[in-house]
């Protein structure tokens, strides 16, 4: 069977077999949405160019401890790529690679991942209870927009696709979406206390 056709569980399963073609097929399907979830979070061109390098590298190193019972490859992929992006940003503002401003003016795209020391993610504001609550009260289409933004990696515009719904009203489920999250743990960090300096 053509690599063209197998499905990314299958190439991984080559993968482990010590095929190296399935890694290029691999890379072929997913460069150019970890090289997008890279520049999102490490907000450098060179960096997510090293994220790629680095992600496929390590999907060659440890593709035995893929479980497909667990989740799909293209999960798998993914979750892996925000785990080592998120890492390697961790990494780089502890060397202050990045312009306090910069931070500033970034910070608030990184829903759901710590900008400082402090741990100010959605989880870590809300509880796992009460970022589920947040999340009910979005909207269906709301829910769906950011999971695959954030946690699939597509972009709005192919999102828009996906959803069969146009630019715009993806654009616009975003922006309400991430308005009212952060409306929210603004909310929830006044109340506990969490935003008062000690």
């Amino acid at each position: 069977m053509a690599q063209e056709s197998l499905s990314d569980e299958a190439l991984i399963q080559r993968l482990q077999a010590g095929e190296q073609g399935a890694l290029a097929r691999l890379f072929e399907r997913y460069a150019r949405v970890v090289r997008s979830i890279g520049a999102r979070i490490l907000r450098d061109n060179s960096e997510a160019d090293d994220l790629v390098q680095d992600l496929f590298l390590f999907l060659q190193r440890k593709c035995a401890i893929f479980d497909s019972s667990k989740c799909s490859a293209r999960s798998w992929i993914i979750q892996m790529t925000y785990h080592r992006a998120i890492g390697r940003r961790r990494y780089l503002m502890a060397r202050c690679f990045y312009k306090q401003q910069d931070i500033a003016d970034h910070a608030d795209r990184l829903v759901g991942m710590p900008t400082s020391e402090n741990d100010y993610s959605a989880e870590a504001v809300f509880g796992r209870t009460g970022l589920e609550q947040v999340l009910k009260s979005l909207s269906e289409d709301q829910r769906e927009t950011l999971r695959l933004y954030f946690f699939e990696g597509y972009t709005l515009a192919e999102i828009a696709r996906k959803l069969g719904q146009s630019h715009g009203n993806v654009r616009n489920h975003y922006y309400r979406a991430l308005s009212r999250l952060r409306r929210q743990m603004f909310e929830n960090k006044v109340l506990t206390g969490r935003g008062n300096d000690k």
